[in-house]
Protein backbone atom coordinates (compact mmCIF):
# COMPACT_ATOMS: atom_id res chain seq x y z
CA UNK A 1 0.00 0.00 0.00
CA UNK A 2 1.06 3.44 -0.71
CA UNK A 3 2.35 5.71 1.32
CA UNK A 4 0.12 8.43 1.02
CA UNK A 5 -0.13 11.10 3.91
CA UNK A 6 -4.01 12.56 4.26
CA UNK A 7 -3.96 12.54 8.23
CA UNK A 8 -3.12 10.46 10.55
CA UNK A 9 -6.82 8.95 11.15
CA UNK A 10 -8.06 9.20 7.47
CA UNK A 11 -5.68 6.37 5.21
CA UNK A 12 -5.27 6.12 1.14
CA UNK A 13 -5.94 2.43 0.47
CA UNK A 14 -6.73 2.86 -2.93
CA UNK A 15 -4.53 1.38 -5.72
CA UNK A 16 -2.60 2.46 -8.76
CA UNK A 17 -3.52 0.50 -12.16
CA UNK A 18 -0.26 0.16 -14.76
CA UNK A 19 -1.87 -2.54 -16.67
CA UNK A 20 -5.16 -1.07 -18.22
CA UNK A 21 -4.57 0.06 -22.18
CA UNK A 22 -7.72 1.81 -22.37
CA UNK A 23 -9.43 3.74 -19.61
CA UNK A 24 -13.52 3.42 -20.01
CA UNK A 25 -12.44 1.12 -22.55
CA UNK A 26 -11.90 4.49 -24.89
CA UNK A 27 -9.25 6.69 -23.39
CA UNK A 28 -5.70 6.02 -23.69
CA UNK A 29 -3.78 5.91 -20.92
CA UNK A 30 -0.23 5.45 -21.25
CA UNK A 31 0.75 6.47 -17.17
CA UNK A 32 -1.76 4.13 -15.99
CA UNK A 33 -5.02 5.35 -13.54
CA UNK A 34 -5.35 5.64 -9.76
CA UNK A 35 -8.06 3.92 -8.24
CA UNK A 36 -8.80 6.02 -5.15
CA UNK A 37 -10.30 5.06 -2.00
CA UNK A 38 -10.21 5.66 1.95
CA UNK A 39 -10.89 5.02 5.60
CA UNK A 40 -11.38 6.93 8.13
CA UNK A 41 -10.87 5.25 11.55
CA UNK A 42 -12.94 6.45 14.50
CA UNK A 43 -15.67 5.24 16.63
CA UNK A 44 -17.28 3.55 13.71
CA UNK A 45 -14.95 3.54 10.29
CA UNK A 46 -15.73 4.46 7.14
CA UNK A 47 -14.95 3.01 3.78
CA UNK A 48 -14.86 5.56 1.61
CA UNK A 49 -15.62 3.94 -2.02
CA UNK A 50 -14.34 0.75 -3.24
CA UNK A 51 -12.35 0.03 -6.35
CA UNK A 52 -12.19 -1.88 -9.88
CA UNK A 53 -12.01 -5.61 -10.02
CA UNK A 54 -9.18 -4.79 -12.19
CA UNK A 55 -7.24 -4.65 -8.40
CA UNK A 56 -9.73 -6.28 -6.00
CA UNK A 57 -7.24 -8.43 -4.40
CA UNK A 58 -4.78 -5.51 -3.74
CA UNK A 59 -7.48 -3.22 -2.89
CA UNK A 60 -8.86 -5.86 -0.05
CA UNK A 61 -5.48 -6.54 1.30
CA UNK A 62 -5.17 -2.19 2.03
CA UNK A 63 -8.35 -2.24 3.19
CA UNK A 64 -7.28 -5.33 6.47
CA UNK A 65 -3.85 -3.65 7.17
CA UNK A 66 -5.58 -0.37 7.83
CA UNK A 67 -8.26 -1.62 9.73
CA UNK A 68 -6.44 -3.87 11.61
CA UNK A 69 -8.47 -6.11 14.20
CA UNK A 70 -11.36 -3.85 13.41
CA UNK A 71 -14.23 -3.92 11.46
CA UNK A 72 -15.76 -1.34 9.01
CA UNK A 73 -18.96 0.11 10.51
CA UNK A 74 -20.14 2.32 7.19
CA UNK A 75 -19.33 1.65 3.15
CA UNK A 76 -19.93 5.51 1.63
CA UNK A 77 -20.59 5.09 -2.15
CA UNK A 78 -19.90 7.83 -3.53
CA UNK A 79 -20.49 6.85 -7.00
CA UNK A 80 -22.15 3.57 -8.57
CA UNK A 81 -19.72 2.94 -11.48
CA UNK A 82 -17.85 0.11 -11.69
CA UNK A 83 -14.41 1.47 -11.51
CA UNK A 84 -15.19 2.27 -8.01
CA UNK A 85 -18.18 0.43 -6.98
CA UNK A 86 -17.39 -3.44 -8.66
CA UNK A 87 -16.49 -4.65 -4.92
CA UNK A 88 -19.09 -3.11 -2.44
CA UNK A 89 -20.84 -6.45 -2.90
CA UNK A 90 -17.56 -8.18 -1.95
CA UNK A 91 -17.27 -5.98 1.44
CA UNK A 92 -20.51 -6.46 2.12
CA UNK A 93 -20.66 -9.70 2.13
CA UNK A 94 -17.66 -9.86 4.41
CA UNK A 95 -18.46 -7.17 6.60
CA UNK A 96 -21.96 -8.74 7.45
CA UNK A 97 -22.76 -6.14 10.13
CA UNK A 98 -21.43 -2.92 7.80
CA UNK A 99 -24.13 -0.47 6.73
CA UNK A 100 -24.02 0.84 3.27
CA UNK A 101 -24.45 4.67 2.90
CA UNK A 102 -25.97 6.25 -0.51
CA UNK A 103 -28.81 8.24 -1.65
CA UNK A 104 -31.97 7.25 -3.21
CA UNK A 105 -30.36 7.12 -6.72
CA UNK A 106 -27.54 5.22 -5.29
CA UNK A 107 -29.58 2.10 -3.96
CA UNK A 108 -31.59 1.87 -6.95
CA UNK A 109 -28.27 1.46 -9.23
CA UNK A 110 -26.76 -0.85 -6.44
CA UNK A 111 -29.63 -3.15 -6.56
CA UNK A 112 -28.84 -3.58 -11.02
CA UNK A 113 -25.37 -4.74 -10.42
CA UNK A 114 -25.45 -6.49 -7.14
CA UNK A 115 -27.53 -9.05 -4.82
CA UNK A 116 -26.45 -7.71 -1.59
CA UNK A 117 -28.48 -9.48 1.49
CA UNK A 118 -30.18 -7.53 4.19
CA UNK A 119 -29.47 -4.48 2.05
CA UNK A 120 -33.25 -3.07 3.41
CA UNK A 121 -32.11 -3.21 6.86
CA UNK A 122 -28.31 -2.17 6.51
CA UNK A 123 -28.82 0.78 4.08
CA UNK A 124 -28.73 4.21 4.90
CA UNK A 125 -29.94 6.54 2.79
CA UNK A 126 -28.92 10.05 2.76
CA UNK A 127 -30.10 13.49 1.40
CA UNK A 128 -29.02 16.91 0.46
CA UNK A 129 -27.04 18.65 3.85
CA UNK A 130 -27.18 15.05 5.69
CA UNK A 131 -24.55 14.92 8.50
CA UNK A 132 -23.82 11.80 9.59
CA UNK A 133 -21.32 11.41 13.32
CA UNK A 134 -18.83 9.13 13.31
CA UNK A 135 -17.05 10.02 16.79
CA UNK A 136 -14.39 12.98 16.48
CA UNK A 137 -15.39 13.61 12.47
CA UNK A 138 -18.53 14.22 10.95
CA UNK A 139 -19.66 13.48 7.15
CA UNK A 140 -21.91 16.01 5.54
CA UNK A 141 -23.45 15.09 2.09
CA UNK A 142 -23.92 17.28 -1.23
CA UNK A 143 -25.63 15.41 -4.24
CA UNK A 144 -24.17 16.24 -7.40
CA UNK A 145 -26.24 14.53 -10.00
CA UNK A 146 -24.60 14.53 -13.25
CA UNK A 147 -21.09 14.90 -12.89
CA UNK A 148 -21.10 12.53 -14.27
CA UNK A 149 -24.08 10.14 -13.21
CA UNK A 150 -26.86 10.84 -11.90
CA UNK A 151 -26.44 9.42 -8.29
CA UNK A 152 -23.32 11.42 -7.55
CA UNK A 153 -22.37 12.70 -4.35
CA UNK A 154 -19.49 14.36 -2.76
CA UNK A 155 -18.73 14.15 1.01
CA UNK A 156 -17.07 16.69 3.77
CA UNK A 157 -15.90 16.03 6.67
CA UNK A 158 -16.68 18.43 8.94
CA UNK A 159 -13.11 18.12 11.31
CA UNK A 160 -10.28 17.84 9.09
CA UNK A 161 -12.21 20.13 6.24
CA UNK A 162 -12.09 17.54 3.75
CA UNK A 163 -14.29 17.21 0.63
CA UNK A 164 -14.16 13.42 -1.01
CA UNK A 165 -15.50 14.62 -4.57
CA UNK A 166 -16.08 11.80 -6.25
CA UNK A 167 -14.82 11.63 -9.61
CA UNK A 168 -14.85 15.74 -9.76
CA UNK A 169 -11.12 17.28 -10.07
CA UNK A 170 -9.78 13.89 -10.86
CA UNK A 171 -7.03 13.19 -13.38
CA UNK A 172 -5.76 9.74 -15.77
CA UNK A 173 -2.64 8.42 -14.11
CA UNK A 174 -1.09 6.37 -11.73
CA UNK A 175 0.00 8.29 -8.44
CA UNK A 176 3.43 6.90 -9.10
CA UNK A 177 3.74 9.23 -11.97
CA UNK A 178 5.71 12.27 -11.86
CA UNK A 179 3.84 14.79 -14.00
CA UNK A 180 2.19 17.99 -14.08
CA UNK A 181 -1.74 17.93 -13.11
CA UNK A 182 -3.16 19.94 -15.74
CA UNK A 183 -2.99 18.49 -18.82
CA UNK A 184 -4.30 15.21 -18.00
CA UNK A 185 -7.14 16.30 -15.37
CA UNK A 186 -7.78 19.04 -18.62
CA UNK A 187 -8.10 15.57 -20.95
CA UNK A 188 -10.20 13.64 -18.07
CA UNK A 189 -12.23 16.69 -17.32
CA UNK A 190 -13.43 17.39 -20.78
CA UNK A 191 -13.80 13.48 -22.14
CA UNK A 192 -15.67 12.18 -18.67
CA UNK A 193 -17.64 15.07 -17.22
CA UNK A 194 -17.35 18.11 -20.10
CA UNK A 195 -20.42 17.84 -20.98
CA UNK A 196 -22.01 18.87 -17.54
CA UNK A 197 -20.62 21.83 -16.62
CA UNK A 198 -24.23 23.10 -15.73
CA UNK A 199 -24.03 20.44 -12.83
CA UNK A 200 -20.45 21.19 -12.05
CA UNK A 201 -21.39 25.24 -11.64
CA UNK A 202 -23.71 24.21 -9.07
CA UNK A 203 -21.26 21.93 -7.30
CA UNK A 204 -18.70 24.61 -7.10
CA UNK A 205 -21.26 27.10 -5.73
CA UNK A 206 -21.93 24.52 -2.62
CA UNK A 207 -17.79 23.87 -2.08
CA UNK A 208 -17.52 27.95 -1.92
CA UNK A 209 -20.14 27.63 0.81
CA UNK A 210 -17.47 25.32 2.91
CA UNK A 211 -14.08 25.79 4.13
CA UNK A 212 -12.60 23.28 2.42
CA UNK A 213 -7.95 22.00 3.49
CA UNK A 214 -8.07 19.14 0.84
CA UNK A 215 -9.92 17.55 -1.82
CA UNK A 216 -9.71 13.97 -2.15
CA UNK A 217 -10.90 12.47 -5.25
CA UNK A 218 -11.29 8.92 -6.56
CA UNK A 219 -8.77 9.41 -9.61
CA UNK A 220 -5.52 11.07 -9.14
CA UNK A 221 -3.54 12.78 -6.51
CA UNK A 222 -4.92 14.40 -3.13
CA UNK A 223 -4.98 18.33 -3.47
CA UNK A 224 -3.37 19.83 -0.27
CA UNK A 225 -1.93 23.15 -1.40
CA UNK A 226 -3.07 26.13 -3.59
CA UNK A 227 -6.74 24.81 -4.01
CA UNK A 228 -8.11 28.12 -5.19
CA UNK A 229 -5.73 26.89 -8.67
CA UNK A 230 -7.69 23.85 -9.22
CA UNK A 231 -10.98 25.49 -8.60
CA UNK A 232 -10.60 28.04 -10.75
CA UNK A 233 -9.84 25.61 -13.37
CA UNK A 234 -12.68 24.19 -13.10
CA UNK A 235 -14.63 26.70 -13.10
CA UNK A 236 -13.11 28.03 -16.61
CA UNK A 237 -13.43 24.43 -17.78
CA UNK A 238 -17.13 24.13 -16.78
CA UNK A 239 -18.44 27.50 -17.89
CA UNK A 240 -17.08 27.03 -21.58
CA UNK A 241 -14.83 29.62 -21.59
CA UNK A 242 -11.66 29.06 -23.00
CA UNK A 243 -8.57 29.03 -21.46
CA UNK A 244 -5.92 29.58 -23.49
CA UNK A 245 -5.86 32.30 -26.11
CA UNK A 246 -4.83 29.62 -29.30
CA UNK A 247 -5.80 27.71 -32.68
CA UNK A 248 -6.44 24.12 -32.70
CA UNK A 249 -6.12 23.25 -36.29
CA UNK A 250 -7.90 19.68 -37.08
CA UNK A 251 -7.55 17.77 -40.22
CA UNK A 252 -8.49 14.90 -41.68
CA UNK A 253 -6.61 13.79 -44.62
CA UNK A 254 -6.90 11.14 -46.92
CA UNK A 255 -3.82 11.06 -49.33
CA UNK A 256 -2.34 14.07 -47.48
CA UNK A 257 -3.16 17.36 -49.46
CA UNK A 258 -5.19 18.55 -47.13
CA UNK A 259 -2.75 18.25 -44.51
CA UNK A 260 -0.70 20.21 -46.80
CA UNK A 261 -3.36 23.01 -46.71
CA UNK A 262 -3.51 22.65 -42.97
CA UNK A 263 0.32 23.19 -42.43
CA UNK A 264 0.58 26.25 -44.95
CA UNK A 265 -2.60 27.51 -42.67
CA UNK A 266 -0.22 27.12 -39.09
CA UNK A 267 2.52 28.78 -41.26
CA UNK A 268 0.51 31.42 -42.34
CA UNK A 269 -1.43 31.86 -38.65
CA UNK A 270 2.39 32.07 -36.74
CA UNK A 271 3.43 34.77 -39.23
CA UNK A 272 0.60 37.16 -38.30
CA UNK A 273 1.67 37.09 -35.11
CA UNK A 274 -0.81 33.95 -33.65
CA UNK A 275 0.19 33.26 -30.13
CA UNK A 276 -0.30 29.46 -30.07
CA UNK A 277 -0.79 26.90 -32.71
CA UNK A 278 -1.52 23.83 -32.42
CA UNK A 279 -1.60 21.00 -35.47
CA UNK A 280 -3.87 17.69 -34.41
CA UNK A 281 -4.46 14.48 -36.93
CA UNK A 282 -7.74 13.49 -36.69
CA UNK A 283 -6.70 10.05 -38.45
CA UNK A 284 -3.61 9.35 -35.95
CA UNK A 285 -3.88 11.59 -33.23
CA UNK A 286 -5.33 10.54 -29.67
CA UNK A 287 -9.01 11.58 -30.41
CA UNK A 288 -9.24 12.30 -26.74
CA UNK A 289 -6.06 14.99 -26.67
CA UNK A 290 -8.02 16.45 -29.95
CA UNK A 291 -11.17 17.21 -27.73
CA UNK A 292 -9.00 18.50 -24.86
CA UNK A 293 -7.14 21.02 -27.01
CA UNK A 294 -10.22 21.97 -28.91
CA UNK A 295 -12.30 23.38 -25.54
CA UNK A 296 -8.59 24.47 -24.12
CA UNK A 297 -7.92 26.99 -26.47
CA UNK A 298 -10.88 30.01 -28.10
CA UNK A 299 -10.26 29.32 -31.98
CA UNK A 300 -10.65 26.12 -33.99
CA UNK A 301 -9.82 25.32 -37.53
CA UNK A 302 -11.60 22.48 -39.04
CA UNK A 303 -10.13 20.89 -42.55
CA UNK A 304 -11.21 18.12 -44.25
CA UNK A 305 -11.62 15.44 -47.10
CA UNK A 306 -15.00 15.19 -48.70
CA UNK A 307 -15.99 11.46 -48.84
CA UNK A 308 -19.18 9.41 -50.13
CA UNK A 309 -20.99 12.87 -50.57
CA UNK A 310 -20.31 13.71 -46.53
CA UNK A 311 -16.86 14.36 -44.69
CA UNK A 312 -14.04 11.97 -43.80
CA UNK A 313 -14.78 9.79 -40.63
CA UNK A 314 -12.67 11.14 -38.59
CA UNK A 315 -13.73 14.74 -39.10
CA UNK A 316 -17.19 13.61 -38.39
CA UNK A 317 -16.65 11.19 -35.56
CA UNK A 318 -14.42 14.20 -34.09
CA UNK A 319 -17.55 17.14 -34.16
CA UNK A 320 -19.82 14.48 -32.97
CA UNK A 321 -17.60 14.32 -29.80
CA UNK A 322 -17.42 18.03 -29.53
CA UNK A 323 -20.84 18.37 -30.15
CA UNK A 324 -21.65 15.19 -26.94
CA UNK A 325 -19.47 17.34 -24.88
CA UNK A 326 -21.61 20.76 -25.54
CA UNK A 327 -18.22 22.59 -27.03
CA UNK A 328 -19.33 26.01 -27.47
CA UNK A 329 -18.48 29.86 -27.26
CA UNK A 330 -15.72 29.31 -30.07
CA UNK A 331 -14.60 30.81 -33.36
CA UNK A 332 -14.48 28.25 -36.02
CA UNK A 333 -12.65 28.24 -39.66
CA UNK A 334 -13.40 25.43 -42.17
CA UNK A 335 -11.46 24.20 -44.79
CA UNK A 336 -13.06 21.79 -47.33
CA UNK A 337 -11.35 19.48 -50.13
CA UNK A 338 -12.95 17.55 -52.64
CA UNK A 339 -11.93 16.70 -56.47
CA UNK A 340 -15.09 16.84 -57.95
CA UNK A 341 -17.86 17.71 -55.70
CA UNK A 342 -16.45 19.34 -52.22
CA UNK A 343 -19.04 18.29 -49.60
CA UNK A 344 -17.52 18.59 -46.61
CA UNK A 345 -17.50 22.00 -45.67
CA UNK A 346 -21.62 21.85 -45.70
CA UNK A 347 -21.89 18.14 -43.39
CA UNK A 348 -19.22 19.68 -40.94
CA UNK A 349 -21.52 23.33 -40.92
CA UNK A 350 -24.58 20.95 -40.52
CA UNK A 351 -23.12 19.41 -37.12
CA UNK A 352 -21.46 22.82 -36.02
CA UNK A 353 -24.94 24.08 -36.08
CA UNK A 354 -26.28 22.09 -33.14
CA UNK A 355 -23.68 23.79 -30.95
CA UNK A 356 -24.20 26.78 -29.00
CA UNK A 357 -22.13 30.47 -29.23
CA UNK A 358 -20.30 29.72 -32.24
CA UNK A 359 -19.14 32.25 -34.95
CA UNK A 360 -18.35 30.32 -38.23
CA UNK A 361 -15.34 32.68 -39.74
CA UNK A 362 -15.63 33.20 -43.24
CA UNK A 363 -14.69 32.28 -45.91
CA UNK A 364 -14.90 28.94 -45.57
CA UNK A 365 -11.89 27.39 -48.02
CA UNK A 366 -12.78 25.54 -50.76
CA UNK A 367 -9.91 23.39 -52.44
CA UNK A 368 -9.97 21.36 -55.47
CA UNK A 369 -8.01 18.59 -55.07
CA UNK A 370 -4.48 20.40 -54.47
CA UNK A 371 -3.81 24.21 -53.31
CA UNK A 372 -3.77 27.34 -56.22
CA UNK A 373 -3.19 30.73 -55.83
CA UNK A 374 -7.16 31.11 -55.03
CA UNK A 375 -7.29 28.65 -52.33
CA UNK A 376 -4.23 30.01 -51.12
CA UNK A 377 -5.64 33.68 -50.87
CA UNK A 378 -8.67 31.99 -49.03
CA UNK A 379 -6.18 30.58 -46.59
CA UNK A 380 -4.76 33.85 -45.90
CA UNK A 381 -8.05 35.70 -45.55
CA UNK A 382 -9.31 33.28 -43.14
CA UNK A 383 -6.05 33.73 -40.90
CA UNK A 384 -6.79 37.08 -40.70
CA UNK A 385 -10.73 37.03 -39.99
CA UNK A 386 -10.31 34.24 -37.31
CA UNK A 387 -7.13 36.51 -35.53
CA UNK A 388 -9.04 39.83 -35.58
Amino acid sequence: MKDIQIKDDILYIGVDDRTIDLFESQYVVPNGISYNSYLIKDEKNVIMDTVDKRKSEEWLSNLEKALGNEKPYYLVVSHMEPDHAYNIETVARKYKDMKIVGNEKTFVMLQQFFNIPDLEERKVVVKEGDTLNIGKHTLQFFMAPMVHWPEVMVTYEQTEKIVFSADGFGKFGALDTEEEWLCEARRYYFNIVGKYGVQVQALLKKLATLDVKMICPLHGPILKENLGYYIDKYNTWSSYTPEDDGVLIAYASIHGNTANAARELADILENKGAKKVVLTDLTRDDMAEAIEDAFRYDKLILAASSYNMGVFPPMEQFLHHLAGKNYQNRKIGIIENGTWAPSAGKCMKDIINSMKGITICEPTVTIMSTLNNESREKLQQLAETILK
